[in-house]
């Protein structure tokens, strides 16, 4: 490749990447409101960018105007499935919420029960953050990861992040019908990461995804969270501009790090019962 077809890349890698920051940080006005109409209809799971159900009448909606579930990605909708590669650091909030105790919990009950309480946990969180506008990152195991950006939450998007942690936990303190209720301890931070389509793995199949140092940290915050606690850095607490100085505050030596993370813990006012 001679210096103009390096330039011509080169020119093409930096367009790509501004279009792609111009999308996380301003959004597109079709783009919000496609998400908002399909994050109404029934039912999960979803498409991880435009909120496509696949499931039940919504799915059959969506399957009529092209947006059925892609069989090489099944995250995705087909038309979402080919995102090019690419991306663009930014600033964001982040959210990730485990099940405290998961592994006692398991054992106290068959697999095929123990899988129906982490599909309550699934189906709760997908509806809480899409009504929020968060952009699921992933549902895994007893953990659930999303990421808020301007271009889709707005401005507030710390502030969403927060209202999402504390509607998500209200949801998992319930009783089910046999008595069950799901701990959780979740982590919010607001950052900057590298937000974006990223190519791997079997085939060459791209997921949507965030990358960096504050990611890492948002996901020690929530392994650090008690069952019911909120833990919000200070820069999320800052960013959201709430009145949480009346909080708890923590020092934290999270795992890797080396220097020390503040937070405001979030308690429930009226704990589940056991």
């Amino acid at each position: 490749m001679d210096r103009d077809e390096n330039q011509v890349s080169e020119d093409e890698r930096a367009a790509a990447e501004a279009e792609w920051r111009r999308v996380l940080t301003e959004g597109e006005v079709s783009a919000r409101r496609a998400r908002r109409v399909f994050g109404l209809l029934p039912a999960s799971p979803r498409c991880k960018l435009c909120n496509a159900p696949f499931k039940s009448w919504g799915g059959a909606m969506m399957r009529l105007i092209g947006r059925r579930q892609s069989i090489k990605n099944p995250r995705y909708c087909e038309p979402c499935a080919f995102q090019h590669p690419g991306g663009a650091e930014v600033e964001l909030s982040m959210l990730f919420a485990d099940v405290r105790g998961s592994t006692v919990i398991a054992e106290g009950m068959s697999p095929a029960e123990y899988s129906k309480l982490i599909e309550r946990f699934y189906a709760e969180a997908t509806d809480v953050l899409v009504r929020e506008d968060a952009l699921i990152d992933r549902l895994v195991g007893d953990q659930v990861v999303a990421l808020f950006v301007p271009g889709f939450g707005g401005p507030q998007h710390a502030a969403r992040a927060i209202k999402a942690a504390r509607s998500l936990r209200r949801r998992a303190g319930r009783l089910d019908s046999h008595g069950r209720w799901l701990p959780i301890g979740i982590g919010i931070h607001t950052g900057r990461a590298f937000v974006g389509v990223v190519k791997g793995g079997p085939e060459g199949m791209s997921d949507f995804t965030m990358l960096g140092d504050d990611v890492n940290i948002t996901a020690r915050l929530a392994s650090a969270a008690a069952a019911g606690e909120i833990l919000v850095s200070d820069e999320a607490a800052t960013a959201a501009d709430q009145n949480l100085a009346d909080l708890e505050h923590r020092q934290l030596q999270l795992k890797g790090k080396s220097v020390e993370i503040g937070v405001r813990v979030l308690r429930d006012s009226t704990p589940p019962r056991s």
